[in-house]
């Protein structure tokens, strides 16, 4: 006589291991989601860099010690250290500092503004991708400071003159940085937009850009690099008393001095200025994109 027993159907045999699955994501998201302690961001963070940059430091003061060349060209740490300390004393350290910020930041807004529609016609427009993509791309690899004497002879030595270096350098960054975001978006995104009636600027506000986010972050972070190298190369070359003394024109007066320690300043501030922008703005925004869409990994 048959057994009664009936084996357990394909469903219900799954059913457990479909459990663990979900249980286990489930762990994992709260894994990921938990705040960091602060001792492990500082070893983590913190630590490596200010390790990097005592290392840097001693090499610095052995090759000054040990009289690898002239002091003239290579000046110890500590007298980098008194040219500071004499331009905060002299109270001119932050209009220096804060000039060529300024500068800088508003040229960048400016190369955004421009940019962006640029980068959303040469990406969805196949007739201008055609005609202006090589160009922006040729753009993008010219240096910076190729437009200085054209813009001098176009505008003069002015802010006008710095502001137009800016966009010629920061612009091509941006809108190809948006194309490329663009080219990243799946079709599927896009027949559901115009599914849901999402066509014209809806599109590019709704679909495009949200879709192209981490492409056009990329090329904003290029775009603002651009927009600082291309105001240091105005401000070493273009030399005027209505421009104001800013980080690129300090660096040029501390050489035409043969200051070597003043040069290493303005070279470590440039660097700084650089380097906080991008950490400060540039970072927070990159890490909150990425952990939105779930491509945060553990080592950024």
């Amino acid at each position: 006589m048959a057994s009664t027993d009936t084996a357990p159907s394909l469903h219900e045999a799954q059913a457990p291991d479909s459990a663990s699955v979900e249980a286990g994501l489930d762990a994992l998201e709260a894994v990921q989601t938990q705040g960091t302690p602060l001792s492990e961001v500082l070893r983590t963070k913190a630590l490596p860099p200010l390790i990097a940059l005592l290392l840097v430091l001693a090499l610095w003061q052995g090759a000054f010690a040990l009289e690898l060349t002239s002091s003239y060209k290579l000046p110890s740490p500590g007298m980098v250290w008194s040219s500071l300390v004499d331009l905060w004393q002299a109270g001119t350290l932050f209009s220096i500092v804060w000039t060529s910020v300024w500068r800088g930041v508003a040229g960048f807004l400016a190369a955004v503004a421009i940019g962006t529609p640029i980068g959303l016609l040469v990406a969805r427009v196949k007739p201008v991708r055609t005609a202006v993509g090589p160009i922006l791309a040729g753009l993008q690899s010219l240096p910076s400071v190729a437009w200085v004497p054209a813009a001098v002879i176009w505008l003069g030595i002015n802010n006008s003159m710095m502001y137009a270096v800016i966009l010629l350098g920061a612009v091509p960054s941006v809108a190809n940085g948006l194309v490329s975001g663009i080219d990243q978006v799946p079709p599927l995104f896009l027949r559901a937009g115009r599914t849901l009636g999402a066509t014209g600027l809806a599109n590019a506000r709704h679909i495009l850009l949200p879709g192209a986010l981490p492409g056009y972050l990329a090329g904003l972070k290029q775009g603002w690099a651009f927009s600082w190298r291309s105001l240091m190369a105005a401000e070493l070359v273009a030399a005027s008393p209505d421009l104001g003394l800013g980080l690129g024109r300090y660096l040029e007066n501390q050489r035409e001095s043969a200051d070597m320690s003043g040069v290493l300043l303005g070279i470590i501030l440039i660097l700084i200025v650089g380097m906080a922008i991008d950490l400060l703005l540039f970072a927070p925004i990159e890490r909150r994109v990425l952990r939105n869409r779930g491509l945060l990994t553990t080592n950024r």
